[in-house]
């Protein structure tokens, strides 16, 4: 049993994912929660860092690491690879740093398979007309293109009741406070603190 806890962390785009997630980040130190780096094959975008935002890596590399089963979880997308390494989150979790990944539903339906004992969350917003009003206010889209990510957005939310937790992020703070309040429980939990101060439980029930 490893001492941190692994998360996966879903929502419909114009949920608040990501700035939660970033807030959450900042909030509390490396030592004790961490976003999982993925390797990718396509090219660095202006800004991206290597280690920082992806490992990025050629695709013999990549088709290298599949053969020895060295990712948790990988797909291609558009003619590149991207790929959850499976060693890197092992390392972290020894260390009892709990790690997030950023992944649809289709992708925790994966992993869950694979390691049972992930945490799952959800996040809604708070209405149909919000989440279109945050799509809206990014400015970046057309009302055509924002028509379609709200049917992609309904579809992706039709599957909140897989998952283990579920946070509707109406106020920032608020859900911010929920996220926090998730991984303080999952750290409390009777084998992570078994394992955790295992030498301060022998000695205080020592005869």
């Amino acid at each position: 049993m490893s001492l941190g806890n692994l998360y996966i962390l879903s929502a419909p785009s114009g949920a608040g994912k990501s700035s939660l997630i970033n807030a959450l980040l900042a909030d509390l130190p490396r030592s004790e929660v961490q976003l999982s780096i993925s390797h990718t094959t396509r090219n660095p975008r202006p800004g991206e860092e290597n280690g920082v935002h992806y490992y990025f890596t050629s695709h013999a590399e990549f088709e290298a690491l599949i053969e020895k089963g060295h990712f948790l979880e990988w797909a291609e997308v558009f003619g590149n690879y991207y790929g959850t390494s499976l060693p890197m989150i092992e390392k972290s979790l020894a260390q009892g740093i709990d790690v997030f990944l950023d992944i649809d539903w289709q992708g925790a339906r994966q992993i869950r398979q694979k390691l049972p004992n992930v945490k799952t969350i959800f996040i809604l917003p708070p209405s149909r007309a919000e989440l279109e009003k945050r799509l809206f206010g990014r400015g970046q889209d057309s009302a055509e293109t924002i028509a379609k990510r709200m049917g992609e957005a309904i579809s992706e939310m039709s599957h909140y009741n897989e998952f283990d937790y579920v946070i509707v992020n109406d106020d920032f703070q608020t859900a911010l406070g929920e996220l926090k309040s998730i991984l303080t429980a999952e750290r409390l939990k009777l084998d992570t603190q078994a394992l955790r101060h295992q030498q301060l439980i022998e000695q205080l029930l020592s005869a």
